[in-house]
């Protein structure tokens, strides 16, 4: 008989729990709810199915597939797997033995249960669920007849009797938790195979039966992302109904247990209790929090028992080794397994590497040609537990690792052989490793070089500051502090750098003051109470010439050209390269603030002809490496030499290609100037997002791209321009453009080339004249200063002011952009066609593509 549509899950538990004539007492034990409940289920059963008593009843659930109506448990939903569901139901539609395996708790009891009754139709003989975690070794066969309601009658023997009711027809018989009891279950297996040819086994287990015609299902976490969050949410719903919609603490926990069903409907039920913050900070001991949790499977309610399980059926060999490899935080290979076991030989640890991956306890994963495996984080955990006695020993031996791997990738990075993929594997060890209160100071210095390399620079940055706090003497701890002054430089960071130099000057060490005096006068400081009066010269003065202390001098001298020229040709002749890269931009700011942006520019393209030959592994050469690329960009845009601009932008041999916001201001100026404005705005948004996502920090020199997009925005007219100008400010944080030296120029610049934009289009404003004359008033930074004279000097002549002529011939500039703006105006004011065609000419050879448009414009009328 088909069941009603109403019958509840509770109601249908009941049902099946009445098979076999349980008493109601039996059955309230058996589902754990009280006698009471029981007689009133079974009261609406009888009324729901129309039959006379509870033996009709029993009855009808001897006809039913025991266990299938009930597949999520009492009380909750059955959340994500819909392509585990589908896979599994598949196997079952081609195999007649299906396992469904994976570690404790990632949720196959569920998964089989619920496939099981999705699927009931397809047996109409029915079929029955065992739980074998009770049962002992021997009494398989027992706990199968239990469920198929059926006893012993000699002579017949209870597998004949099984066998026999299974050959009736088409029948699934589900058996779950296999793991401790594999050579009983696939013995009985096998004949039920041979014998009863249409019955089809789905087995949930930890490992293998080994029977012929197995169809493995692997079943692993839930993915990360909606289905795990899901369960958390749903769960956790039940216990604190407001954390229903908590996404971000949904995905902390959920990333935190690995996606592991088990961890996560523990972890939520504990959620209540705890609050969201109790909850993230209790993560950090899994074990004691993803324990106590209630139900009638002892062994789910708390995670150590479902993971002790496992560990318990392990032999004393595979304990051991399982034990050790909770040491690795992110995976090992053969070599680190046998790094933590000196004493077993590597035959013997790949046997048990494959039986700990038979038995779920490790995933094993294939890279580049190589085996790796790991240990999910709640299952690391409780092998640390174990390995409680041992630990000592055991992470000494992981660091001794540790020194050998860093050491050998430090060896193929020098060979320039490849070495990424493997270090990205370890790299989790790595850093546990130089992670001890007592770290080799080789080990921390290797692992910063390599992450250095690598491109996490923040990272390497503080590993470089460990390696110091480790430091012999003062001259490892210079060389510790010097390249995390550089790693923090890659990324901006004047302030940081400025103050590690500091540090090493207070051990005596002259290059660390003279770099520090290089580093406060060269880039941006945003501690402006930190700077001191002299900015650093009374550092030098017992200095003598050596070459830093030349190039330090060049620096403080500020803008003084003589002293930059010493420093360059002394460096020329020491043959310091990167001492010669910075003299030459000393060299370049101060012929820069000098007008001379030609000359300005030839310094940037020698020090990118440099940069080419450094190592792009060493912070000391890729901070100077980084830093070309900066001021070849502001040069080439500062002589107007768009197309240089735009191929600095586009290069990706800068190392910090891909910043979220150090590299894309170059692309904002250069796409805005050369008129590639949709290209513009786009990297105007990252350069935006990445600034904010990384907390706004101080940032000056990027205010004048945003100036830039609004320019670009301005002519494309998309209306935002008012808001990228108002950004400008907020990045530079200043209430006005004039407040701020980098920003004043280009801010007057984009005013008047959008006002002439927009009169060309509607009625000049009173405001212009005002324009016209912030546009050519004096800046304190020289950079931007040609773009303001000739945009506000064309702005004087389309406006018809009365000096516009004065304002055209007395604009003189080193800018091929500007030079030909200029010539524009002239041609507008005295309405010559050839100084117009002339004008056009010259932004084509720049790739200035929107001017030349608007300038062709003009001639054509």
């Amino acid at each position: 008989m088909a069941a009603p549509k109403d019958v509840s899950a509770r109601e249908a538990e009941v049902l099946t729990a009445l098979a076999g004539d349980r008493s109601n007492a039996q059955i309230a034990r058996r589902l754990q709810i009280s006698v009471r409940t029981v007689e009133s289920h079974i009261s609406s059963l009888l009324r729901k199915y129309g039959v006379a008593d509870r033996h009709e009843l029993a009855a009808l659930a001897d006809s039913q597939p025991e266990g299938f109506s009930t597949p999520t448990g009492p009380g909750t939903t059955f959340v994500g797997r819909e392509q585990d569901r589908a896979d599994l139901t598949r196997a079952l539609g081609s195999n007649r033995l299906v396992s469904l395996l994976g570690p404790g708790g990632v949720g196959k009891t569920r998964l089989a249960l619920h496939t099981a009754a999705e699927v009931a139709d397809n047996y109409p003989y029915g079929g029955a669920v065992v739980d074998l975690v009770p049962v002992r070794p021997g009494f398989v066969v027992a706990a199968v007849a239990e469920a198929l309601q059926l006893t012993e009658q000699p002579p017949q023997t209870l597998t004949d009797a099984v066998l026999e009711k299974l050959r009736r027809g088409r029948t699934l018989l589900v058996l779950d938790n296999c793991e401790h009891l594999l050579d009983d279950v696939a013995g009985l297996v096998a004949r039920i195979l041979t014998e009863a040819t249409e019955t089809a086994v789905l087995v949930t287990s930890r490992e293998r039966l080994g029977v012929a015609g197995e169809r493995p299902v692997q079943l692993g976490p839930l993915p990360l992302g909606v289905e795990a969050e899901q369960l958390f949410r749903d769960r956790a719903a039940l216990v604190a109904p407001e954390l229903a919609d908590d996404t971000k603490l949904a995905e902390k926990v959920c990333a935190e247990l690995d996606g592991v069903p088990l961890a996560i409907e523990l972890a939520a039920a504990r959620a209540g209790s705890l609050g969201p913050d109790g909850l993230l900070a209790a993560l950090d001991d899994r074990l004691r929090l993803l324990s106590g949790g209630r139900g009638p499977n002892e062994r789910h309610n708390s995670l150590a028992r479902v993971i002790g399980w496992s560990y318990n059926l392990l032999d004393e060999d595979e304990r051991r080794l399982f034990r050790r490899l909770g040491v690795f935080v992110g995976g090992f290979d053969l070599a680190a397994a046998a790094g933590v076991t000196p004493a077993s030989s590597k035959s013997e640890l790949s046997d048990l590497l494959g039986r700990l991956t038979d038995k779920s306890l490790l995933h094993r994963s294939q890279l580049a040609g190589t085996s790796r495996w790991r240990m999910l984080e709640t299952v690391r955990a409780y092998a640390l537990d174990e390995l409680s006695a041992e630990y000592d020993e055991v992470a000494a031996l992981h660091v001794a690792w540790a020194e050998a791997i860093a050491e050998d990738l430090g060896e193929r990075l020098e060979a320039g052989q490849e070495w990424q993929t493997e270090f990205d594997q370890v790299t989790p060890d790595l850093r546990a490793a130089v992670s001890g209160p007592k770290v080799a100071h080789g080990l921390v210095r290797r692992v910063a070089h390599l992450t250095f390399a690598r491109k996490r620079f923040v990272e390497a940055r503080e590993h470089y500051l460990t390696a110091a706090a480790n430091a012999a003497d003062a001259a490892e701890r210079y060389d510790d502090l010097r390249d995390a002054a550089d790693a923090a430089m890659v990324v901006a960071e004047g302030d940081e750098a400025y103050q590690l130099m500091m540090r090493a000057a207070g051990d005596g060490n002259q290059d660390a003051a003279a770099y520090a005096v290089t580093i406060l006068n060269r880039y941006e400081m945003t501690r402006t109470a930190a700077v001191p009066a002299d900015r650093g010269a009374s550092l030098l003065a017992v200095g003598g010439d050596s070459v830093p202390v030349l190039v330090a001098r060049a620096w403080a001298a500020r803008f003084d050209i003589p002293a930059a020229e010493r420093a360059v040709e002394a460096a020329r002749q020491a043959d310091a390269t990167l001492e010669l890269m910075s003299a030459l931009d000393a060299y370049g700011t101060a012929v820069g603030a000098a007008g001379r942006f030609r000359d300005a520019n030839a310094a940037a393209q020698e020090r990118l002809a440099l940069a080419a030959t450094l190592p792009e592994h060493d912070p000391r050469a890729v901070a100077e490496i980084v830093d070309a690329f900066h001021a070849g960009s502001t040069a080439a845009i500062a002589a107007g030499e768009l197309n240089e601009a735009v191929r600095l932008a586009l290069l990706t041999d800068d190392p910090v290609h891909g910043h979220p916001y150090i590299t894309a201001p170059r692309k904002v100026r250069a796409f805005a100037l050369c008129g590639r404005l949709d290209e513009a705005v786009q990297a105007a948004e990252l350069m935006w997002n990445g600034w904010r996502a990384a907390g706004c920090p101080p940032r000056a020199w990027m205010a004048s791209a945003a100036a830039t997009a609004a320019l670009a925005h301005g002519l494309l007219g998309t209306g935002l321009d008012a808001l990228w100008q108002h950004r400008a400010l907020e990045i530079a944080q200043v209430n006005d453009a004039t407040d701020d030296p980098g920003l004043a120029a280009p801010a007057a610049f984009v005013d008047a080339r959008l006002a002439i934009h927009h009169h060309d289009t509607a009625v000049p404003t009173a405001a212009v004249a005002g324009l016209v004359e912030r546009a050519l008033a004096e800046f304190p930074e020289p950079w931007w200063v040609p773009y303001a004279r000739a945009a506000g000097a064309e702005l004087a002549v389309v406006a018809g002011l009365p000096d516009a002529a004065q304002y055209v011939e007395s604009a003189v500039t080193e800018n091929a952009w500007a030079d030909a703006v200029l010539l524009r105006a002239t041609g507008r004011l005295h309405g010559d066609q050839d100084a117009l065609a002339e004008a056009a000419a010259r932004f084509g050879r720049i790739g200035a593509a929107f001017e030349q448009a608007h300038t062709l414009r003009l001639l054509t009328g």
